[in-house]
């Protein structure tokens, strides 16, 4: 199955359920879970900012507007590198791109350390900022890489799992960041835990993964999934859910220092809970999308979503602390189920487009593998950019009105309209017709059965 010393993987068919139970599912696993522990890092690195400006006191001469848009850039590259990271495992293959993304974690992490100290400029602090996005590259790369070792009934739930369990890597560091404050250390500190940590990653995926030879670099699908108008509706949708999650986490805690006037040891104490319990609910959404339907799963989602930022503005207007916080919380768990759910959609959907054009077994899995594979590097960067437009929004909020109640209005406008486009594309009962005439029987049956991905 292997070629020897170079972990490729000729023969790789996990809809075969004979193949699957006697070595898929163990490979897969396997693939799985050090996937997870390099992308686990990779989230840490690309949240790094979010604490460190914890670490920022006055004599570092920034201002709130200052450090939300450095939170911003950081989440900004982080999005744009998602696109070249997706394809870089067909190029270089799963395990081995694995590898070197973790290694490339290095670079943010040693200038993050050189340059944390009073004094630097500001411009300074941007650049090294920007080094650190790459961490947001992992996601994309891990999630294309996993997407193809799964067969389509367990996508869900691997996709859910390897996602939640990078996500994971931002309370972790959160938590890490609340430890060290509360033992009156420095930032420094914080970094020295992790450049020993990055270089166990990729000693692990050197030694534990695979690569897949049938994942073959085809520039044509990334074009092809460029022109489907699914992926970037799943996209828009993806801002709602991701967009929120990670631009919350890197937000909340320049929020309540902002506006609760919370100091950064009492700003940490919170900030980690949201993030965590939103990481540990994504395979719950995956799972739920698996038995119910992504799309059911995401409309209702995108409307608990919308009620628990109404009631944020509410607590907002009060000055309550308490219930502020509680319903972020809330919010965080509600982003982390959607991104379980928007993610299962994906290959349901590809897979349903296979059909439409008629075909049928190993032919319309590798057309819906190939295609969705594509499309979640390009869906995954555009949500990421929901991060971006979080933190400025915050940044003008408090710029213009001293809160972040503009900001949570404008939140609850978007949710709003991905419930709309959720229930318009994927449940609403679709016409069988199309717009170049009428629809063949196969077509239809696509179309009819988008709800149920």
């Amino acid at each position: 199955m292997t070629v020897p010393g170079g972990r490729w993987i000729q023969h790789w068919d996990p809809e075969d359920e004979t193949f699957w139970k006697e070595t898929g599912e163990r490979v897969a696993r396997r693939n799985l879970y050090f996937s997870v522990l390099s992308e686990h890092i990779g989230f840490s690195i690309w949240t790094l900012w979010s604490v460190l400006v914890l670490f920022m006191g006055p004599e570092y001469g920034l201002t709130p507007a200052d450090k939300f848009l450095l939170t911003s850039v950081v989440t900004l590259v982080g999005a744009v590198v998602r696109v070249p990271y997706t394809f870089a495992v067909a190029i270089f293959g799963g395990r081995n791109w694995t590898i070197v993304s973790a290694g490339l974690l290095l670079v943010p992490s040693v200038a993050a350390f050189m340059v944390m100290e009073p004094g630097t400029s500001f411009s300074t602090f941007l650049l090294v900022g920007m080094l650190a996005g790459i961490g947001g590259g992992n996601f994309a790369s891990s999630m294309t890489n996993i997407n193809a070792f799964f067969p389509l009934r367990k996508k869900g739930w691997a996709l859910g799992l390897n996602a939640g369990g990078g996500n994971i890597g931002v309370p972790v560091i959160q938590l890490a960041a609340l430890a060290i404050i509360g033992a009156s250390g420095g930032p420094r500190v914080l970094l020295g835990i992790y450049i020993p940590l990055i270089l166990v990653a990729a000693v692990l995926a050197a030694c534990f993964m695979d690569n897949l030879a049938s994942v073959k670099n085809d520039t044509g699908a990334a074009k092809d999934a460029a022109r489907d108008a699914h992926t970037w509706i799943m996209a828009v949708l993806y801002i709602g859910t991701f967009g929120s999650f990670i631009g919350y986490s890197f937000a909340f805690g320049q929020v309540l220092q902002t506006q609760f006037g919370r100091t950064p040891l009492q700003a940490a104490y919170l900030t980690f809970i949201g993030p965590l319990l939103g990481s540990l609910i994504r395979p719950l959404g995956g799972r739920l999308a698996d038995r119910y339907g992504g799309a059911k799963i995401t409309l209702w989602n995108f409307v608990a979503m919308a009620a628990a930022t109404a009631a944020l503005v509410a607590a907002s207007m009060a000055k309550s602390l308490a219930l502020f916080v509680a319903v972020f919380v809330v919010l965080f768990v509600l982003s982390g189920l959607g991104n379980g759910s928007t993610f299962k959609m994906i290959p349901g959907i590809f897979q349903n487009k296979a059909l439409g054009k008629g075909l049928t077994g190993e032919d319309a899995v590798a057309y819906g593998r190939r295609l969705s594979g594509a499309s979640m590097g390009l869906i995954g960067a555009v949500g990421a950019l929901g991060g971006v437009a979080i933190n400025l929004a915050f940044r003008q909020s408090f710029l213009s009105v001293g809160s972040g109640t503009g900001a949570f209005v404008a939140f609850l406008a978007y949710y709003a309209v991905c419930f709309a486009v959720t229930w318009a594309v994927y449940l609403r009962r679709p016409a069988v017709r199309t717009p170049g005439g009428p629809a063949g029987p196969a077509e239809a049956k696509a179309q009819l059965s988008y709800a149920q991905v």
